[in-house]
């Protein structure tokens, strides 16, 4: 029981200290990523966006949204980024009746995860907190012909297009 806890412990710690994680494979790319995914050539998995009803109501109050923060917003069925204090809108209206919904109430005080810092003033499920670490998104060739069931707000980079490609539960929206 004591190797089990010393263990995980000393495992907390080289996170915490490090801040790199590598999802899927046993190292990261690159000395300033701050989270990487296992990218291998047949690849279909991508990040999936929170799904958040009534953004202008909940999210749009300080300090609640950030700036950088994505959501797939089931009000419109968009995929947006919050930046300036307003949702930008990253694609058209989508499809959201895929969408499983969570109904568990949240409390306000809680704070998700955060990586590369031991806290963050900003709110979010997942916070990357770092001055010269980045997050890599997971890679999919062609997404919009590899991915056979993307779920609406599954976000990825595409290497054959080279743009980050997000699915609106319609289609593959593509940025440059």
């Amino acid at each position: 029981m004591k190797k089990i806890f010393f263990g995980a412990t000393f495992c907390l710690t080289v996170t915490v200290l490090n801040g790199q994680i590598a999802i899927g494979k046993p190292n990261i790319d690159g000395n300033s990523t701050i989270l990487d995914f296992d990218n291998i050539a047949t690849n279909t998995r991508g990040i999936i966006l929170p799904a958040v009803s009534n953004t202008n109501s909940t999210l749009s109050s300080t300090p609640t949204a950030n700036n950088g923060t994505f959501i797939f917003d089931l009000s419109d069925n968009k995929i947006k980024m919050y930046e300036n204090n307003i949702w930008k809108d990253l694609s058209d209206a989508g499809n959201s009746s895929a969408v499983a919904v969570n109904s568990t109430a949240e409390l306000p005080s809680l704070q998700g995860v955060i990586m590369g810092s031991s806290a963050s003033d900003a709110k979010g499920i997942l916070v990357l907190e770092s001055a010269n670490k980045s997050m890599i998104l997971p890679k999919i060739a062609n997404p919009h012909t590899t991915v056979k069931s993307p779920y609406p707000g599954m976000m990825c980079y595409d290497t054959a297009g080279k743009a980050i490609a997000v699915f609106d539960g319609n289609v593959w929206n593509y940025w440059k």
